[in-house]
């Protein structure tokens, strides 16, 4: 298929990534790629500078010798061919002179051998010495048996002269300088090569640390059950001040995240099945008592007293088992990012409402709502979503206080937000149920077969008025202690303000009017 990779291609790719070497290798390898390559090219810079000067030196050498031969032939010009200057002493060894007719042809030629004094050139030497220019510059030549040669020839008024010299000397200072810069790159290589090793492979223990923390955090089972806990990068490698550090810390933060979201996890699962436990529990509940007052009317045929009493049980089991399920299906629904209708409404009108039913349930509690005089407290939102929420405030307050408990509803407005507190004197919320009280089947009587099971409740209601409160961009929060308990939800605020000089109690409907009181006064 094309643009697919054969298995060939694909395992020329496996098999270059099991190439790859770890980084405590490739690091000095680098570095000592890097460090030869430095080294060589100092050793060759090193090594032409000084063939240069050497080379330098030798031609000034050279173009003295055939200045010293051009004078010595100028003050005997009657013999031509004569290279008296050669004997007279003083010569470097291996001096090689010639003289040359105007045809450029040789006169004579000779070399200086030590004590031998000069020695005449054979033919074949002298064929070497010809077709050198006489323009005073230096020329490389090998002469038979007598070997490399740096020559110069000049032409001073129809003389003509060679002179020249050996490059053994050069050649024998370059080579011992090749030998020792050599021996010295080795050895600075070696010392080198070792020492960084030795430096990378500190350097990077600190990383094959975190690089085994991780190993071992990855071979701990994430079970549903505990797992294990997981290890941790230790504090000297998490210096934020280092690359290996900064991994570190990294590391230990998603470490700590893990475990968080682990835990999260672990209860999420628990409230899960705390709630399969308690939903079956209460559906299960009303569906016996149906039962059995269905067994009571088989047996008590027609009508009567028993029956009434049977029909009246099963629709109120029926009613409760019936708002079980609603609201077990209205949290699943707020739970999937339900969103509210979009509508205008007034909380101190909704509030009112819902004291004024909550009054009307419980004559024998005490109940106070404020509400603000000037403004308006408008938001955004689902009405009976919202009435919904608030009422199970209520409702929380009501059930669970006893009778002559005073229930204080207070409306604040501010910028931005608005504000309803449901505050009571009863005994308070247990300082264990504090942090779920808004989960669901939360309640202070964890007993199966508590007492007034229909009165008091399902433990669903400050779920799903929490759940309503999120979803209208709210929050809830609670705070309670002995003989003080008190529900916080804010609301942010939409719409304009209301005019001045117009107070919130006459924006109330007449049911509502009937229970809004001033700041501070009680119904």
């Amino acid at each position: 298929m094309p643009g697919t990779p054969g298995p060939h291609a694909r395992r020329t790719r496996s098999s270059r990534r099991h190439r790859i070497r770890p980084l405590r290798t490739r690091l000095p390898l680098l570095v000592g790629a890097t460090l030869v390559a430095v080294c060589a090219a100092l050793a060759l810079i090193t090594v032409l500078s000084q063939r240069a000067f050497l080379m330098g030196a030798l031609d000034d050498r050279v173009a003295d010798a055939a200045a010293h031969g051009v004078a010595g032939a100028a003050r005997d010009p009657a013999r031509p061919a004569d290279l008296a200057f050669l004997g007279a002493g003083g010569h470097p060894d291996g001096l090689l002179a010639a003289r040359f007719d105007t045809g450029g042809a040789i006169l004579s030629a000779a070399v200086v051998r030590g004590d031998d004094g000069p020695l005449p050139l054979t033919v074949a030497q002298r064929a070497a010495l010809t077709g050198v220019p006489d323009d005073g510059s230096a020329h490389t030549r090998t002469v038979p048996g007598l070997g490399t040669y740096r020559l110069t020839a000049l032409d001073a008024s129809g003389i003509r002269v060679l002179a020249g010299l050996p490059q053994d000397d050069v050649r024998h200072t370059l080579a011992q300088l090749t030998r020792i810069e050599a021996a010295a790159t080795a050895a600075v290589l070696l010392l080198a090569g070792g020492g960084c090793a030795l430096a990378v492979r500190r350097q990077l223990r600190p990383l094959g640390r975190v690089a085994a923390t991780a190993a071992q955090v990855t071979r701990v089972p994430l079970t549903p059950g505990r797992p294990l806990p997981l290890a941790r990068i230790p504090a000297p490698d998490t210096d934020p001040g280092t690359e290996t550090g900064q991994v570190g810390a990294a590391l230990n933060r998603m470490i700590d995240q893990v475990e968080a979201a682990l835990a999260e996890r672990r209860r999420d699962e628990e409230r899960m099945r705390r709630f399969i436990a308690d939903a079956g529990h209460e559906l299960r509940t009303p569906l016996a008592s149906i039962a059995g007052y269905a067994e009571l009317m088989n047996r008590a045929p027609g009508p009567g007293a028993a029956a009434d009493l049977a029909w009246r049980r099963i629709g109120t089991e029926s009613a409760r088992m019936t708002g079980l399920v609603e609201n077990l299906l209205l949290l699943a629904r707020l739970a999937e990012d339900w969103s509210p209708r979009t509508a205008e409404v007034d909380l101190a009108v909704l509030v009112a409402e819902a004291v004024r039913h909550a009054r009307t349930a419980a004559p024998d509690h005490v109940w106070h709502l404020e509400l603000p005089l000037e403004s308006q407290a408008l938001i955004t939102g689902d009405a009976p979503r919202l009435h919904q929420a608030v009422a199970a405030l209520l409702t929380n307050a009501r059930i669970h206080t006893p009778p002559g408990t005073t229930v204080t509803v207070r409306v604040e407005t501010a910028a931005g937000h608005h504000t309803v507190h449901v505050g009571d004197n009863g005994p308070g919320i247990p300082p264990v149920l504090l942090p779920t009280v808004f989960d669901p089947f939360t309640r202070a009587d964890t007993s199966r077969t508590r007492q007034g099971l229909a009165e008091g409740g399902s433990g669903l209601g400050l779920a799903v008025a929490a759940a309503i409160i999120r979803a209208h961009g709210g929050t809830a929060r609670v705070a309670s202690t002995p003989g003080r308990t008190e529900f916080t939800v804010e609301f942010p605020a939409a719409g304009p303000p209301c005019p001045p000089g117009q107070p919130a109690r006459d924006r109330l409907p007449a049911a509502g009017r009937e229970t809004s009181r001033p700041l501070g006064s009680s119904a």
